[in-house]
């Protein structure tokens, strides 16, 4: 099982970022896939769930209306849209894959946000 995080890195206040998680080794359309993040000296905390493709979405009160979480199915890969960033936005974001009681958890990628 690998998930693969990639699409961080250093972006201004107001810019956007779009993550993506690559999938395998498991039978993507049959998990929720969420991203997580985590900031220094803070627990990780979830940004957004996404149950099944076209199925219900989720997100954390920070983020609603500036992140989006979508996924394509065909390629094994969900995407996390993040707009409007703002400084407390900065942290390591993780996806997971949850079919209970599996869940996986990918390596993370760096997203900072500063002038």
């Amino acid at each position: 099982v690998q998930l693969v995080e990639s699409g961080g890195g250093l972006v201004q206040p107001g810019g956007s970022l779009r993550l993506s998680c690559a999938a395998s080794g498991f039978t993507f359309s049959s998990y929720a896939m969420s991203w997580y993040r985590q900031a220094p000296g803070k627990e990780r905390e979830l940004v957004a769930v996404n149950i099944r493709a076209g199925g219900s979405t989720n997100y954390a009160d920070s983020v609603k209306g500036r992140f989006t979480i979508s996924r394509d199915n065909a390629k094994n890969t969900v995407f996390l849209q993040m707009n409007s960033l703002k400084s407390e936005d900065t942290a390591v974001y993780y996806c997971s894959a949850v079919a209970p009681p599996r869940r996986y958890w990918g390596q993370g990628t760096q997203v900072t946000v500063s002038s």
